[in-house]
C-alpha cells in the first residue's frame, strides 16, 4: 500500500526527533565528558600548583631560618668581642694605674734605692761580663753611683770575678719614665731593661692568664693559659 504524503511527514518527523533526541543525548555525554576532563584537568593543575608554592615557601623558610642563625651568630660574636674589649680595657686600666703608683716608689728614696740595687744586680748576674754600662734618668745619677758602689762588692763576692762598671751620662733614659735602669755589655749589643715600665709589662704578660682568671673566672673553652 502506498504511503500517503501525510505518513511520509509523520515519519519524517519521527526520524528528525529520533535524531534531535540522540544528538541531544551525545551533546549531554561530551559536556559530562568534558566537565569531568576539566575538573580532572583543573585539580592536577592545582594540585602542581599546590606543591610549587609548598616547595617555594619551605625554600623560604629554610632562607629565612638561615639567615636567623647567621644574624644570631653575628649578633653573638659581636657581643662575645665587646665582651674581650671590655675585659682588655679593663686590664688595661689596671696596667695604667699600676704604671701611676710605679711613679710614686721614685719619691722614696729609701725605697727606691733599695730597688735599684736589685735592678743594677740583676743587670749584672744577667751578663755576667767584665765591663758593663749603667743607664739611668738623669735625675737618679746619683742614687745609681750609689747603689752600684754599694753591689759590686756583693757581685763579686757571689760569681768570684772582677767588674767594671761605668754610669753613661752622655745618654740618659728619658727622664718621664717611672725609673729604673737599662744594662749593657761593653759593646753596647746586649742589654738589660731593667726600667720599672720594662719589669711591669713582663710581670703583666706573665701574670695576665692569673688575672683574666680572677677578674672574670676561668674560661671553660681555654686549653693553654699562655
Amino acid at each position: 500500500m502506498a504511503l500517503t504524503d501525510a505518513d511520509v511527514q509523520r515519519q519524517i518527523k519521527h526520524m528528525m526527533a529520533f535524531i534531535e533526541q540522540e544528538a541531544s543525548e551525545k551533546v549531554e555525554e561530551i559536556d559530562s565528558r568534558a566537565e569531568e576532563e576539566f575538573n580532572i584537568e583543573k585539580g592536577r593543575l592545582v594540585q602542581t600548583q599546590r606543591l610549587k608554592m609548598m616547595k617555594y615557601y619551605e625554600k623560604k623558610e629554610k632562607q629565612i631560618e638561615q639567615q636567623k642563625k647567621i644574624q644570631m651568630s653575628n649578633l653573638m660574636n659581636q657581643a662575645r668581642l665587646k665582651v674581650l674589649k671590655a675585659r682588655d680595657d679593663m686590664i688595661r686600666d689596671l696596667l695604667n694605674e699600676s704604671r701611676e703608683r710605679l711613679a710614686e716608689i721614685a719619691k722614696d728614696p729609701a725605697r727606691y734605692s733599695a730597688l735599684l740595687e736589685g735592678l743594677v744586680l740583676q743587670g749584672f748576674y744577667q751578663l755576667l761580663e767584665p765591663k758593663v754600662t749603667v743607664r739611668c734618668r738623669p735625675q737618679d745619677v746619683e742614687v745609681v753611683q750609689a747603689a752600684v758602689t754599694k753591689i759590686i762588692p756583693v757581685y763579686k763576692e757571689a760569681v768570684k770575678i772582677n767588674i767594671n762598671v761605668r754610669i753613661d751620662q752622655e745618654r740618659f733614659l728619658p727622664s718621664e719614665i717611672c725609673g729604673g735602669v737599662e744594662v749593657y755589655n761593653d759593646n753596647g749589643k746586649i742589654k738589660v731593661a731593667n726600667t720599672l715600665e720594662s719589669r711591669l709589662e713582663l710581670m703583666a704578660h706573665q701574670m695576665t692568664p692569673e688575672i683574666r682568671v680572677n677578674l672574670f673566672g676561668a674560661n671553660p673553652n681555654r686549653k693553654f693559659t699562655d
